[in-house]
């Protein structure tokens, strides 16, 4: 009993340590700052060298829409899970209906803004994806 008791409370702490040094970098945030440092061009986005990176770096870093939890159904992983698993979530030169879009900006019929518990995304980082789409929503 006193070992069990003993792993439970080492597990607790360990796990305490583990979230507070994994939240670290967003206490240091400042209200309205991006989780990432992704800075997208006004022109000629690139999926893989911005676009990608950028949910690299917030939507799957946060265990949200990775492989293994895909939130909603989507995981945004790769191009295809991005563009194709999900119908809907990116319409190719349309951003206004694109529901990727609707989520990042928090408006609509999508429901709430996304990240739900960070920071959103800054204006340039939600250009940017609007350029992405509004260009073709290229794999490039």
């Amino acid at each position: 009993m006193k070992l069990r008791l003993g792993i439970l409370i080492a597990g607790f702490i360990l796990l305490g340590g583990l979230c507070q040094t994994g939240c670290k970098d967003e206490e240091t945030l400042l209200p309205g700052e991006s989780p990432s440092t992704v800075i997208f061009p006004e022109r000629n986005v690139s999926f893989g060298v911005h676009v990608q990176t950028l949910f690299n770096q917030t939507c799957a870093l946060a265990s949200c829409h990775d492989d293994g939890s895909h939130a909603g159904g989507l995981a945004l992983t790769s191009y295809y899970n991005t563009v194709f698993a999900v119908p809907g979530v990116v319409i190719s030169k349309d951003p206004a209906n694109s529901i990727l879009v609707m989520k990042i900006e928090g408006r609509g019929p999508a429901g709430d803004r996304m990240p739900p518990f960070t920071n959103p995304l800054n204006q340039n980082q939600i250009n940017g994806i609007r350029t992405w789409i509004a260009e073709g929503a290229l794999n490039n």
